[in-house]
């Protein structure tokens, strides 16, 4: 536009110098946007999204710790998938999980976690301040130091438990090795639960908990009919991530190994043993594949459930 075409539309002139420096600022506000969030997506790429192709490539190859298989690897395609699903540890070692995470998790955890939150929901003073302390402090000891204590309390010689029940010699590691570590991780994980549901009852308006009790409703009426109604997110976000850990958890290794027997041996112990005390890394690598899937369809279902709960 000519000096005199602006000085005839001096208000049109105005009005694209202002969009220029609007479409300026926008693009100075992204270039920062970018550079904040730029070192977290390094990050990201380097610790998760690499890893996880690397073990997508490594679960379609051959590769050992030791052998020819170990300097060059060959592609064998899907054969350690198909080699571990029809493998019997395998499928035995899925459903020990389905059983560890249902027992320890959504029973367990969720279950005792919210007990405990409704019962000190209206206590005060030390009791409280005890209870909330002792169950916060399993879950923030370090998971090799609460195994290690664990080991000792179930130990058969000179196990804390026995000589409490008074049943020396009774093996409840060996004897007792899924129940062992379902309690086990109870124990250690209900302390999140409980803090979340905690938050979540004062969520609760106490007239409708009041207007409940003067009509009579006894306390699981109370539950079923006011509280559970506006904790249905929570438990559900609550439950997927509870299970997602406690799928993945690594630490009932400690207790026992994954035996006797195979007993004891979830997906992750059994990820261990085919990977590195069996050196088969791709075949290793295959099985954490599949975890990954099944871990994505319990996020997918649970997310389903919490999206349908918000229509």
């Amino acid at each position: 536009m000519s000096r005199a075409q602006a000085a005839r539309d001096p208000e049109g002139e105005r009005a694209r110098s202002e969009r220029r420096m609007s479409m300026d600022a926008a693009g100075l506000g992204r270039a920062r946007a970018t550079a904040f969030v730029l070192p977290a997506l390094v990050l990201i790429a380097v610790f998760l999204v690499f890893p996880a192709l690397w073990t997508i490539y490594l679960g379609l190859t051959d590769y050992r710790l030791t052998g020819p298989e170990a300097a060059s690897p060959q592609m064998v395609g899907l054969e350690n998938y198909a080699t571990a699903l029809g493998d019997p540890r395998f499928q035995a070692s899925l459903w020990l999980t389905v059983a560890y995470v249902g027992g320890s998790a959504v029973i367990g955890q969720a279950g005792l976690g919210f007990a405990l939150a409704w019962v000190l929901r209206t206590r005060t003073g030390p009791l409280r301040r005890l209870v909330e302390g002792a169950v916060l402090l399993s879950w923030i000891l370090p998971s090799t130091v609460v195994g290690f204590l664990w080991f000792a309390l179930l130990d058969r010689d000179g196990g804390t438990l026995n000589a409490l029940l008074g049943t020396p010699g009774m093996a409840w590691l060996l004897d007792h090795p899924l129940l062992s570590i379902i309690v086990f991780n109870t124990w250690r994980g209900t302390a999140f639960s409980m803090m979340l549901y905690a938050a979540a009852l004062e969520t609760v308006p106490p007239s409708h908990l009041e207007t409940a009790r003067l009509a009579g409703a006894s306390v699981f009426q109370q539950l079923r009919d006011v509280v559970f109604p506006h904790l249905r997110r929570h438990v559900l976000t609550n439950l997927l991530l509870i299970s997602l850990w406690t799928f993945n958890d690594f630490t009932p290794f400690v207790l026992t190994g994954g035996g006797p027997e195979g007993r004891s041996e979830i997906l992750p112990i059994y990820v261990y043993t085919v990977a590195l005390r069996g050196g088969e890394l791709g075949a290793g690598a295959a099985v954490s594949f599949l975890i990954l899937l099944i871990n994505l369809v319990f996020a997918l279902a649970y997310l389903r459930l919490l999206r349908g709960r918000r229509q």
